[in-house]
């Protein structure tokens, strides 16, 4: 059991994402037990492969659904941009699962 005032995370998270230039991006469900709880969505992204340092946000649900779908929109841009013609598709099939 956690203490007031203490951090949990979900049993369901998945390991950090490693970049191609070596940041680890972390995504979790963290609820902070008080008197009223407050869970949030978190993104870790860690330092560099030069120690650059990393930053992190906490987000509302509302807000990670937003970002997912501002994420996805730009995998198609960067694909088509690529010439893989794949994530157009992709993304429009995605975004509205994001938003839902």
């Amino acid at each position: 059991m956690t203490a007031p005032g203490q951090e949990r995370h979900s049993p369901g998270d998945q390991p950090p994402l490693v970049t191609s230039c070596g940041r680890r991006i972390t995504v979790k469900c963290l609820t902070l037990t008080a008197a009223r709880p407050i869970t949030r969505v978190t993104l870790r992204v860690g330092p560099d492969q030069g120690d650059e340092p990393g930053v992190w946000a906490a987000l509302t649900a509302e807000e990670a659904r937003e970002l997912a779908h501002r994420l996805l929109a730009q995998a198609a841009r960067a694909e088509s941009a690529a010439g893989t013609g794949v994530g157009a598709a992709a993304a429009t099939a995605g975004a509205g699962a994001a938003r839902a």
